[in-house]
């Protein structure tokens, strides 16, 4: 029993749908006539209920695990175990409380669980109707087992995958195929697809019922779907760290790795070499440790990160992670869906051919006259169509078929059948690929047809004439017609023809297809066009001045991608088309060998697997990916990518799950506003990380002299004032710096290299060394220059006695210092190559009121006796605050001349390395 139970699941759900419908219901031990209710039951047990699961637990301790255990917070960690060791309580909880408050902001930014299988879920119907002991019977759609005969009507969202046994339906299965218009399954079509979504005797689970009536057997249910598929797919591929989030982590280690070091080194130097007492040894320590850890930097990053986020939600782009504005700055391709995103989804007709001409469907489009081939055209188009227009404008129906009644009220036309009556139909065949319908109005019947060129044209045998009556079709007409449909066709457009041929009234009954659907007088063809976004040439035209390459990736044909490519400067005139079924078969060596080159390509008929192999070939050749999707199936690719774009609109609540990035406006163009703001994220990224490390070298540097004094001259600062510098006066204007308006030519340069860091030797050559340097001269001057004046000489304590007040005074002017510097930075830091001039001092008034806020901040931790008790200061004389006037201009100035050294060599054509920001 426990055998049969394992091992039943794995026989029913593998079996071949392909088969005969009679084998295929023996394998399922099941009939025409359903199951039994007993039999249904049992199955139930057998197979479990038909839903999707998620697998995995609970993210979130491992999450804030991780969040406590990143390089910079070990290195906290030791800092504050050594404080509390050496009985400075206060500082160790200052220290633990930064490790909670750089935590927290991280953990709540990666908080955003990931739904993409419960998202899923809701494209299951809460019931079903089955036939159950020989009975229809409505169902929860969870109890559905492999071997359940189900009824499909229109409306009716499919439970499970099943194999149709009688009737046909028309199927919306863009969830699954991206496909944007409804196919035909039927129970007399074909299994044996490429594809087996492409199936048409199938149905699947998730897709939605637009017309007909059918009934199927189930042969899979719950994770063994198709959707279930794309279910697994999705959970398996998981969101990565971005660029910046594993470089800012590899530099923490750097850091975390060098204060260490350091700090550990001198513990045995200080004790040994230079006879300091062990405590004084071990506050050296901490102090180091301290100094060299940039507190303010994950927090600030984060703030920077998250007001990206909010300027992108004003440009109609919402990101759901925060790392992924980021990311935008660095993508290069893009690979993009065509309906919705390039084009407005919104079918219509443009040209049309009638043996009277051509005529353009837009603009100013004089009316048809009565009678006219024209107008006929219009009249048969109407007549065959299922879709409808109410008087209040709302639309229902097929695209296509809603361009035909647009194209007739375009040409001054009823656009409804009022008047006209139904005598039988012919469904959509998509092995014959046309529709048609008989019609009775005003006691005239007449069948009307429309369907592609290449099936209806062999079954024409007259032509409309001008007069209102018809001629014979001549094959220089037949020539003529196909020349006309092959030009239309390579511009993209998808062409329709339509005919029609008068029956006798009493002909019109039991008239077959075969019989209704010959001798046919072509009334002309027309030429529709799912038309571009008006702004997606522009934004197509900003993509390639800023190097990003652009790759359509369809549910579509190729040929209607290529022609929407060319109308908004996608590729060139020969760009090449690959196809679902060519990709399949295409060797991974010759798809890198494919996506390696600058050229621009479309594939077509993509499945869920050929997203996620594009995408993948794209990140091995070193690309930072983009990609949009709207349906079910692109949930795979939209985790894979670099950054995942739904659409806010017309997506589906899966992709907007699995995807980094939601536009509001499923607009293409916000996409390229978004790629410009994270370009700009990511310059202003740099900008204040030069600006927070510059400080770590006047806060180290004096505590080097002391170790290399052997303790003759006194720390110059303490850890309470370094944790002021580096969590209260820096982090304002370090934000400021991160709203720095975009500089001159952002979008007009290559889109970064996928391993380049942020962080790079000449970027910390000017933080570090240029401005740093300067910064450590000027404050340790200033330092030196108080105790001299104090009395102090080299060697005097200053731990007690006459000298504690003046070196409390001393270290006040560090820290003061260090505050000084810190706006000199500021303003250098604004630019890479230009003059503070050239971008002006007053455009970031963020960083003025930052700066503000800065200076009263240190006045109150200098002048508030409470203040001063905590943080070890002391009100400093008149002449000292003169000293620090210069100090801010010198460290600007500095950095000022080096960059307009730059620009001068750089105009006379002296090569440079490039500046760092």
């Amino acid at each position: 029993m426990n055998h049969r139970a394992t091992t039943e699941p794995e026989a029913a759900q593998h079996v071949d749908p392909r088969s005969s419908v009679d084998r295929l219901l023996r394998d399922l031990r099941s009939s025409r006539r359903g199951l039994t209710g007993r039999e249904s039951a049992r199955r139930q047990v057998v197979y479990g209920p038909n839903m999707l699961t998620r697998k995995g637990g609970r993210r979130w301790p491992r999450q804030i695990l991780g969040q406590l255990t990143q390089p910079l917070a070990l290195l906290l960690w030791l800092a504050a175990v050594l404080s509390f060791i050496t009985g400075s309580g206060a500082l160790a909880a200052a220290i633990v409380a930064v490790i909670l408050i750089n935590a927290a902001f991280a953990f709540l930014q990666e908080r955003h669980a990931e739904h993409a299988v419960e998202a899923l879920a809701a494209y299951l119907p809460p019931s079903a109707r089955a036939i159950r002991d020989g009975q229809e019977t409505l169902v929860d759609a969870r109890l559905l087992v492999p071997g359940d005969v189900i009824v499909v009507r229109e409306g009716d969202r499919v439970s499970a995958d099943a194999r149709l046994l009688e009737g046909s339906v028309e199927m919306d299965v863009s969830t699954l195929t991206g496909e944007s218009l409804p196919v035909l399954r039927t129970a007399e079509g074909d299994s044996f697809a490429e594809r087996l979504l492409d199936a048409s005797d199938m149905v699947f689970s998730g897709t939605s019922c637009t017309g007909g009536e059918a009934t199927a057997v189930v042969f899979a249910t719950g994770m063994h779907t198709e959707l279930g598929r794309i279910a697994a797919l999705s959970e398996r591929v998981g969101h990565e760290s971005s660029p910046l989030e594993r470089q800012v982590t590899r530099v923490a280690r750097v850091i975390a790795i060098v204060a260490i070091v350091m700090g550990a080194a001198f513990i045995p130097v200080g004790t040994l070499l230079t006879g300091l007492p062990l405590g004084d040894t071990l506050n050296f320590a901490i102090g180091l440790l301290v100094a060299n850890v940039p507190e303010g930097l994950l927090p600030t990053i984060t703030l920077a990160l998250a007001v990206g986020v909010r300027v992108l939600a004003r440009e109609g782009a919402l990101v759901k992670r925060i790392s992924a504005v980021e990311t935008l700055g660095s993508t290069s391709v893009i690979c993009t869906d065509k309906t919705g995103t390039l084009t407005m989804n919104q079918m219509r007709a443009v040209t049309l051919w009638t043996p009277d001409g051509t005529l353009a469907l837009e603009g100013a489009v004089p009316p048809a006259a009565p009678g006219s081939p024209a107008a006929r055209l219009a009249a048969a188009g109407v007549a065959c169509n299922n879709a409808h227009i109410a008087p209040d404008g709302t639309e229902t129906g097929d695209p296509t078929e809603l361009a035909f009644l647009h194209a007739a009220a375009t040409l001054g036309l009823p656009n409804n059948r009022l008047g006209v009556v139904r005598l039988a139909q012919f469904h959509f065949d998509p092995v014959l690929r046309r529709m048609s319908t008989v019609d009775a109005a005003a006691g005239e019947s007449a069948v009307h047809c429309k369907g592609a060129p290449e099936e209806l044209l062999p079954l024409c045998d007259w032509i409309s004439a001008p007069d209102g009556g018809r001629e014979p079709l001549s094959e220089r007409d037949r020539t003529h017609v196909v020349e006309t449909v092959n030009d239309w066709a390579e511009q993209g457009l998808r062409v329709l023809a339509v005919a029609e041929k008068a029956v006798p009234g009493d002909g019109a009954a039991g008239l077959s297809r075969h019989d209704a659907e010959r001798g046919l007088t072509l009334l002309g063809i027309i030429a529709l066009l799912d038309p571009p976004r008006p702004e997606v040439a522009d934004a197509v035209a900003r993509c390639h001045a800023a190097g990003i390459r652009l790759i359509i990736v369809t549910g579509d044909h190729g040929l209607t991608a290529r022609g929407i490519a060319a109308r908004v400067g996608i590729g060139d005139g020969d760009i090449r088309i690959v196809s679902g079924t060519e990709l399949d078969h295409m060797p991974e060596a010759e798809l890198d060998a494919l996506l390696a080159t600058d050229r621009e390509i479309i594939f077509a008929r993509s499945s869920p697997e050929a997203k996620l192999r594009i995408a993948d070939a794209l990140r091995d050749l070193g690309h930072v990916v983009a990609m949009t999707g709207d349906g079910v199936n692109d949930a795979p690719a939209l985790r894979r990518a670099d950054i995942g774009v739904a659409m806010g609109r017309s997506g589906t609540d899966v992709a907007r799950e699995a995807s980094a990035m939601v536009l509001t406006d499923d607009d293409f163009a916000s996409i390229v506003s978004a790629v410009r703001s994270g370009r700009r994220v990511y310059d202003n990224v740099r900008k204040f990380i030069v600006y927070i490390f510059a400080h770590a070298t006047p806060e180290v540097v004096p505590f080097l002299l002391y170790a290399v004094a052997g303790g003759g001259i006194p720390l110059p600062l303490t850890v309470m004032q370094i944790l002021a510098v580096d969590l209260g006066t820096e982090t304002l204007p370090a934000l400021a710096l991160g709203r720095e308006p975009e500089e001159p030519g952002t979008m007009d340069r290559p889109p970064r290299q996928r391993g380049q860091n942020v962080i790079d030797g000449p970027m910390l050559a000017r933080a570090w060394g240029l401005l740093g340097g300067i910064s450590a001269v000027l404050v340790t001057g200033g330092f030196l220059a108080t105790l001299i004046a104090g009395g102090w000489h080299f060697g005097a304590p200053t731990a007690s006695g006459p000298l504690h007040g003046v070196w409390v005074q001393a270290t006040t002017m560090t820290f003061l210092g260090i505050v000084a510097c810190q706006i000199g930075t500021a303003f250098a830091a604004r630019t890479q190559t230009a003059s503070l001039a050239q971008i002006g001092i007053g455009t970031n008034k963020l960083l003025l009121w930052g700066i503000a806020f800065e200076i009263a901040f240190s006045a109150a931790i200098v002048y508030v006796p409470p203040l001063q008790l905590v943080f070890g200061t002391a009100a400093p004389e008149p002449w000292q605050l003169l000293m620090l006037v210069p100090f801010p201009f010198i460290v600007w100035g500095s950095d000022e001349a080096v960059r307009y050294i730059r620009r001068r060599r750089a105009r006379t054509g002296v090569e440079l390395k490039p500046a760092a920001v």
